[in-house]
C-alpha cells in the first residue's frame, strides 16, 4: 500500500487532481490511499501562509505528492510559488524536474509536417539552485535609485547530480544522445562551471552522445528540427523555460506531464503537471487533464507500479487517437470526456 498526500492548490488544480485521482482507483482501488490538503491561495487569505508552518513534516509520511496548480488573482505569483511549490521543492531537496514531451498519435502539434516521430524527448532541469535560489535582496525600496540584486546560485554537487541523472536517462533510450544547454558566451561564472562540471561527468558516459548547446540556439533548433533532441539537460530557468516550449511542441501544455524527483528517496517525490492555474478555464469543464494524468503515470512507475503506469500511458494514447481530446489540441471533448475515455482504456 502508497500513501499519496494530494494538494488540489489553485485553479484548473483541484478539477485536474479530482481526474487523476479517479484514475488511479479506477487502477489500484484500495493499494493506494490518498489524503487530500486544501492549501494554496485560498488557505493563504484566511490564513496569511500558503500551507500551515508543520506542513512538510506532515507531507514528509507519504510515498508521494500529487500536486495541482498554483497561482491566483488575488495573490501575488511569487508569493504563491515561493509560500507552496518552491517551499515543497527546496525543503525535500527534490533535485530533478523530469519533464517529457511527446506528440502523441492524433495531436495536431504547432509544427507543420512533423509527427510523433519528431517531438519524443525528455528535459532533465536542476530544481533546487540556479535562477531560482532565492537569494537577493532590495535596497532603497521605494526610492528612485531602487536597486533589486537577484544571485544566480549554482553549486558543483548540485550540477554533477543532475548531469549524472541525466545521462543514465539518456543511456536508457534508443537514442543515447544528450544536449547540456548553457549560456556560457555571455555567463562568465555560473554557466562555465555548468559547462565544465557536465563535462566531467560525460568522461563516465562513452556510450552517451553528447554535445553543449547555448540555450537560445537549442530554442531555435527545437522549434527547426525537434527530432535532433532526446534528452536535454539545464539549469532551473533555463530548462523551465525551455520544458514550456517541448510542452508547446507536444500540443499544449495541458498535455505536460512532470516529476520532481528526491533522488535518494529520503523525501517524496512530487508530481505535477506544466501548466498554471488557467483562471479562464476554472469551473467550465473544459480543462485538459492529460498532463495531470501522465503525471499521475510517472508516480506510479516510481511507486514500483510499471504495469498500471503503461496501461495509463497506453489509455491516453488510445484517447488521443480517437479524437477525444479537449480545445487547447484542437478537439471538442469535455474534461469529463477524456477522463470517461481514458478509465475505459485502462
Amino acid at each position: 500500500m502508497s500513501r499519496i498526500a494530494i494538494i488540489p492548490g489553485d485553479g484548473i488544480g483541484p478539477e485536474m487532481c479530482a481526474v487523476a485521482t479517479r484514475v488511479l482507483a479506477e487502477l489500484e482501488g484500495a493499494a493506494l490511499v490518498t489524503e487530500t490538503f486544501p492549501w494554496g491561495s485560498a488557505h493563504y487569505l484566511r490564513t496569511g501562509r500558503m500551507m500551515p508552518a508543520d506542513a512538510l513534516e506532515t507531507l514528509a509520511g507519504f510515498d508521494a505528492i500529487l500536486f495541482g496548480a498554483v497561482g491566483s488573482r488575488e495573490v501575488p505569483d511569487h508569493v504563491t510559488l515561493w509560500g507552496l511549490r518552491l517551499a515543497i521543492v527546496q525543503g525535500f531537496d527534490l533535485a530533478v524536474s523530469l519533464r517529457p514531451a511527446r506528440l502523441l498519435p492524433g495531436i495536431r502539434g504547432p509544427l507543420a509536417d512533423r509527427g510523433p516521430d519528431d517531438v519524443n524527448l525528455v528535459v532533465v532541469r536542476e530544481n533546487t539552485e540556479g535562477e531560482y535560489s532565492g537569494i537577493g535582496g532590495f535596497t532603497r525600496r521605494g526610492l528612485p535609485g531602487e536597486v533589486a540584486v537577484q544571485t544566480t546560485v549554482y553549486s558543483r554537487d548540485a550540477i554533477a547530480r543532475t548531469a549524472r541523472f541525466a545521462f543514465e536517462l539518456a543511456r536508457s533510450r534508443p537514442a543515447r544522445r544528450l544536449a547540456s544547454v548553457t549560456k556560457s558566451n555571455a555567463s562568465l561564472h555560473a554557466s562555465v562551471l555548468w559547462d565544465e562540471v557536465v563535462a566531467d561527468v560525460a568522461v563516465g558516459y562513452p556510450d552517451v552522445q553528447w554535445e553543449s548547446v547555448l540555450v537560445d540556439a537549442a530554442a531555435a533548433r527545437l522549434v527547426l528540427a525537434p527530432q535532433e533532441f532526446d534528452v536535454i539537460v539545464a539549469s532551473n530557468l533555463h530548462g523551465d523555460i525551455l520544458s514550456d516550449l517541448t510542452g508547446a511542441l507536444a500540443g499544449s501544455l495541458g498535455m505536460a506531464p512532470s516529476a520532481n524527483l528526491s533522488l535518494d528517496g529520503s523525501r517524496p517525490s512530487m508530481y505535477e503537471p506544466v501548466h498554471g492555474s488557467a483562471f479562464d478555464l476554472v469551473d467550465r469543464g473544459l480543462a485538459n487533464p492529460i498532463g495531470m494524468v501522465l503525471s499521475a503515470a510517472m508516480m506510479l512507475e516510481d511507486l514500483g507500479r510499471p504495469e498500471s503506469a503503461g496501461r495509463v500511458r497506453d489509455a491516453v494514447a488510445a484517447a488521443c487517437a480517437a479524437g477525444i481530446v479537449t480545445r487547447d489540441v484542437g478537439g471538442s471533448a469535455t474534461t469529463e470526456e477524456v477522463f470517461e475515455a481514458i478509465v475505459r482504456g485502462v
